[in-house]
This record gives C-alpha cells, sequence and structure tokens, in this order.
C-alpha cells in the first residue's frame, strides 16, 4: 500500500545560497499577492474569478514585459504560489458553506509577518548530506542520512522550504510504500491531556508538561520591553526582533520535543487500541484565566500525533463524544457525579467508596470506551461496557 509521507530537515546553506532562497521566497510571495490582487478585481468587475491555471498563463505573458525579475527564479515558486491560493479560497468557500469557524477570507502576504516559503518540482535530488533543488543547486543539511533516497519503492513529489527565526528548512513528500503492519499485542490505553500534566495514561504513567512558555515568560518580558524602546525601523529594533523570533521559536522546539517523546513512547507499547477525548481547544481558550496555560501545553497537538503515528502502527484510536463525563464518572461502579471542580484533583464515590485521582481515573474511562468501542465493531451482539462490578480488560479497582 503507497502513502504520501513528508520529512523535514534543516538546510545549512552558504551566503549565496542564502540569497537565492530568500529571492525564491519573495517571488512567491509576490505571486501569491498579485493573484489575489487579480482574483478581488474580477470579483468587482463581476468577472469570472480566474484559477490558478489562468493566472499562471496571464502571468507568462507579463513576465517578458514587466516581471523580468521572476526569471531569476524556478518557474515551480509562483506557480505553486498561485496554487496554495486557490486552496485558501476552496477553503474559505467551504467554511462559508458549513459555518464552522470564521470565513477567514484570504489575506495578503507581508514579509514584516514572516519571509514565508516556496514549494518546488521537478529535479529533487536527496543524497547523504545535500539534496539538490531545482534552480538553486545542491544544499548542505544539518542532519545526514535523515531523508529518503530515491528509490524503487520511493518516489519524490516535490519540496517545500521555509524559513523560521533565521532557519531554513525543507521538507520533502514522497510516496513511499508502508511496511506490513504488525499485530498489535499490548494492553489497551486510555489517554487524558492536561494543564497540570501533559498527558496521564490509564495504566498509571504520566508524560510531565514541560510548560515551556511559562518557563521563557521572564525573558519574553525583557525582549518585548527592550523592542518597545527601539526606534522603528532601525538595526537594533531588528536585531531585538530577531531574537524575540528565536525565543519563540526554542519555545516551540521544547515544546515539540516533549509531545513527540510521549506520543511516540505510546505507539511503542502496540497498545490494542487507544482511547482520546474530543477536545474543544477553541472553547479552552476563551477562557482568559487558563488560555495562556491551555495554548502551552498543545493538547490539539498530542492528539493530531497519536493519530497519524497510530495509522502508521495499524492501531485504532477511538474518540469519545465531547460531552463524555470521563472524568465525574467512576471507573469501578459507573456512578457519575452532577459536578466535579477544576481545582478537585482527588475525590471519592458515593457508591463503592473508592477514591480516583481525577486524571488518572479519566484515562480508564477512556480505556474502557475504546475496548467497547472495538468490541462493538468486531462483535455487533456484544452488550458494550458493564460498570455493575464487573470489570473490564486490565482493569483493577482504585480503592487507595
Amino acid at each position: 500500500m503507497k502513502t504520501h509521507r513528508a520529512y523535514k530537515t534543516e538546510l545549512d546553506p552558504n551566503n549565496a545560497q542564502r540569497t537565492a532562497l530568500l529571492r525564491h521566497a519573495g517571488a512567491a510571495r509576490w505571486a501569491y499577492n498579485w493573484g489575489l490582487n487579480r482574483k478581488i478585481e474580477a470579483y468587482e468587475n463581476g468577472e469570472k474569478s480566474p484559477t490558478a491555471i489562468d493566472l499562471h498563463r496571464e502571468l507568462n505573458s507579463l513576465k517578458r514585459i514587466e516581471f523580468s525579475w521572476l526569471y531569476e527564479v524556478s518557474k515551480c515558486a509562483p506557480q505553486e504560489a498561485l496554487r496554495n491560493l486557490d486552496r485558501a479560497f476552496d477553503n474559505f468557500f467551504r467554511r462559508c458553506k458549513t459555518g464552522k469557524g470564521k470565513p477567514g477570507f484570504p489575506r495578503f502576504k507581508s514579509r514584516k509577518r514572516g519571509i514565508g516559503g516556496f514549494t518546488l518540482t521537478g529535479s529533487i535530488r536527496p543524497e547523504q548530506s545535500r539534496i539538490r533543488l531545482p534552480r538553486i543547486g545542491w544544499l548542505r543539511l544539518k542532519e545526514p542520512d535523515y531523508l529518503p533516497m530515491p528509490t524503487s519503492g520511493v518516489k519524490i513529489l516535490h519540496a517545500t522550504v521555509s524559513e523560521q527565526a533565521g532557519r531554513w528548512f525543507v521538507s520533502v513528500q514522497v510516496e513511499e510504500e508502508r511496511p506490513d503492519q504488525k499485530p498489535t499485542i499490548g494492553e489497551p490505553v486510555g489517554i487524558d491531556v492536561g494543564i497540570k500534566h501533559l498527558a496521564v495514561l490509564s495504566n498509571g504513567m504520566v508524560f510531565e508538561n514541560p510548560k515551556a512558555l511559562h518557563a521563557a515568560k521572564r525573558r519574553l518580558r525583557m525582549l518585548e520591553k527592550q523592542k518597545s524602546r527601539r526606534q522603528k525601523g532601525g538595526a537594533n529594533r531588528r536585531k531585538t526582533v530577531a531574537q524575540i523570533a528565536r525565543q519563540h521559536y526554542r519555545i516551540a522546539c521544547i515544546r515539540k520535543d516533549a509531545i513527540h517523546k510521549a506520543t511516540s513512547a505510546v505507539i511503542a507499547k502496540q497498545p490494542s487500541a487507544i482511547g482520546i477525548e474530543s477536545l474543544n481547544v477553541a472553547g479552552m481558550l476563551k477562557n482568559h484565566y487558563l488560555a495562556g496555560a491551555v495554548a502551552d501545553a498543545g493538547m490539539g497537538e498530542f492528539h493530531r500525533q497519536i493519530r497519524y503515528k497510530a495509522e502508521w502502527a495499524g492501531i485504532p484510536v477511538v474518540e469519545a463524544d465531547r460531552w463524555y463525563p470521563s472524568s465525574k464518572t467512576c471507573s469501578y461502579c459507573g456512578h457519575v457525579l452532577e459536578s466535579l471542580p477544576l481545582g478537585v484533583w482527588m475525590w471519592t464515590c458515593p457508591e463503592c467508596q473508592s477514591t480516583h485521582d481525577r486524571d488518572v481515573n479519566a484515562a480508564i474511562n477512556l480505556r474502557n470506551m475504546a475496548v467497547s468501542s472495538t468490541v462493538t465493531a468486531c462483535c455487533p451482539g456484544s452488550s458494550g461496557p458493564s460498570f455493575a462490578g464487573e470489570l473490564l480488560v486490565g482493569q483493577e479497582p482504585n480503592t487507595r
């Protein structure tokens, strides 16, 4: 079975190559803005909105007369940027029809908000410690032996180059054969994510939250004050802005590293099923008392990584309903509390008198839900989970 997969690694360009990368990113950004302006003009004049192919043909005719500087970069950079513009409008109209979230009309790209990136197709050739891109040439890699070599089972589709905090990255998307999935032999597991801990498993394993943003708040506050005292447009202000970008990049790396290690450790156990909860992260961020901590935890990213890594390993992931009372339900007898304040971490069931840790209890309930869902799917005649004194697979009463 063939699957698409992306490999992202950092580049190590010299000054001349860095200039070429900046030139390509600028051409892609300009083409996107030019195409967006043409679409807006067509709408105001009552004309049919031009597609990416129409815009690319028009741009090719104008390139010889008005935009001859585009010959200095690969033709793929503006062409893929116009295709990205088409996808942005498709997403805009889709959100308008469904009514989910803000429509988000495509905006003009500004260099002040970031250099951005570009996509290249064609002759892309990765090697052990370098990669060859069209019109740019060979670029060194900071991490050797990571990108896949173009063999009989691997087909390179395209490469996307992006910039972040002064660092350049390349993401190579390939089409490759998915290896045969081994049968899962481990016990099912439930995962409860939160703010206090990054994740708590039903078997009692706890992954701590690094709280990268909270640890760097003092440094960020100092840099922001320093930036406010700098003169706008000055060199010192640009240096401070670069320091702030590097600090935010470091925070993101710490958070992503912790999530990758936690999710990989869960998948390495080869559980037969994984139970997670449906999170309304957008609703959580509306609470101004917890918004910073929720954003710093990266709960949505944790679930995203669990889903795609479990799919690669052939492990079913069962998502509970948003209103499923995982924390308020006794994992032993099934009694549901009327309310459980956020500040209460330990509670005692009034029915069976068993004491529960809030997060561990929620993880056990999610595991039970995943087991009952998989059993029901395999055996339609099964009755699902039972709480009347019966323990589900691997469950033990918590009588602490």
